[in-house]
């Protein structure tokens, strides 16, 4: 594949990326209630691993796996234990 299509492809992916880490920051800022949060912040590690992925495709260097196999271990304990112990909000 051409070096110059390649970085364009992964130049559009980043630039998606951005907007959708901004548009869940929204989300997560504004969230009527604690529930839209979660699920913001869940989205976020979400995405922040598609970012370590596409990291690793414009670097080629794949010493980032570990780091993205930890944030995806403790987004889901962190998401089971916050939903496990979560109350009402008007309460």
């Amino acid at each position: 594949m051409d070096p110059q299509i390649y970085n364009a492809i992964l130049l559009v992916a980043a630039a998606l990326l951005v907007v959708s880490f901004l548009i869940t920051l929204w989300r997560i800022v504004t969230g009527p209630n604690s529930l839209d949060r979660l699920i913001g912040m869940d989205g976020f590690t979400a995405m922040f691993q598609c970012a370590l992925a596409t990291y690793m495709c414009w670097s080629l260097n794949t010493t980032v796996v570990s780091a993205m196999l930890v944030i995806a271990l403790l987004g889901f304990i962190s998401t089971v234990s916050v939903t496990r112990f979560r109350k009402r909000d008007n309460q």
